[in-house]
């Protein structure tokens, strides 16, 4: 039986990518995406979610949730990573779909009581809706099945922030929902820069996929070509990571990944803010995180599940 999986997501060129793939996996039944600001302000991220599902027509409904961060303000949207309209200047539109009249956070709680112990929560953005569903419900954390989300940076493999020198942008971007997520008592795996930065798609690869996965391939190719120019451009590398899909492969294949099992504490102030620290220490329930993977089989196991579609 498929796992049911709500989709937290700020889209986002690796947004959209990681839908894909969520959509294309036989192990995974998505039941609701959940838009956040981020990549780009909460309008234009809820547009491009009910761009996404309306183009690869998926069923499951799109919930608006938080326009800002709970405590900082919400700052610019990284036009030069995901281009003016976030989704690599593609010119997203929406003609059919209409987001659902639940905001993020309660659609959230709503799930957890309605299937306890059966839905996992994969978030690619920052961690506000979340914070907010604890807050309006602080007993979902007993009845979530997991939570696994693409964020943080320990400075392995040489990897440490990509916002500052030591704090990655969905962490940084709302330091104080991460550190609410990460006080809570339910089962969270953190998929970090340590790991994301270690898996480079390659236009070798998505030429491949464009070619063999119909109308989903083209579409990926076509928004990643900007976030590609960036990191080659910035970064120098022959191609560019796939952050936000690198989480949805822990959630399909954990086992490709090795982990760090210790309390994790996230920097509320300073110049250190939104810097994620494995704490054995503290006083706080212990979650994964992953410090090494497979990065090949990642690529392999991303490039096989958008060729075989949708069930």
């Amino acid at each position: 039986m498929a796992e049911k999986v709500v989709f937290d997501t700020d889209p986002g060129i690796d947004d959209a990518m990681a839908l894909a793939f969520i959509d294309c996996a036989r192990s995974l039944e998505l039941i609701g995406i959940t838009t956040t600001t981020g990549n780009g302000t909460i309008e234009t991220t809820t547009r491009n979610a009910l761009h996404l599902v309306e183009c690869l027509d998926i069923p499951a409904s799109v919930f608006r949730g938080a326009a800002a961060p709970l405590v900082i303000p919400a700052g610019s949207p990284p036009t030069f990573v995901h281009g003016e309209d976030a989704l690599g200047n593609t010119d997203p539109r929406v003609e059919q779909r209409e987001v659902s009249s639940l905001s993020a956070a309660e659609f959230l709680v709503d799930c957890a009581n309605r299937y306890p112990g059966e839905v996992a929560i994969i978030a690619v953005g920052r961690l506000t809706n979340l914070a907010l569903a604890l807050e309006l419900d602080p007993g979902i954390a007993a009845k979530i099945g997991r939570v696994v989300i693409m964020g943080g940076a320990f400075g392995g493999n040489g990897h440490s922030g990509n916002i500052t020198k030591v704090a990655e942008a969905n962490i940084h971007g709302d330091p104080h929902a991460a550190d609410i997520v990460l006080a809570a008592d339910w089962p969270v795996a953190l998929v970090p820069l340590d790991v994301t930065m270690q898996i480079i798609m390659t236009d070798e690869r998505m030429l491949r996929i464009r070619a063999a996965a119909g109308e989903m391939g083209e579409l990926v190719w076509q928004v990643s070509r900007f976030y590609d120019a960036f990191y080659r451009e910035r970064h120098d590398i022959d191609g560019f990571p796939v952050h936000d899909s690198s989480a949805v492969a822990f959630a399909i294949a954990p086992a490709l990944f090795d982990t760090a099992v210790a309390p994790i504490t996230v920097d509320l102030e300073g110049d250190g803010m939104g810097r994620t620290r494995r704490a054995p220490d503290a006083d706080r329930p212990e979650h994964e995180s992953c410090a090494s993977v497979d990065a090949e089989a990642v690529l392999a196991l991303y490039e096989e599940t958008l060729v075989q579609g949708p069930s």
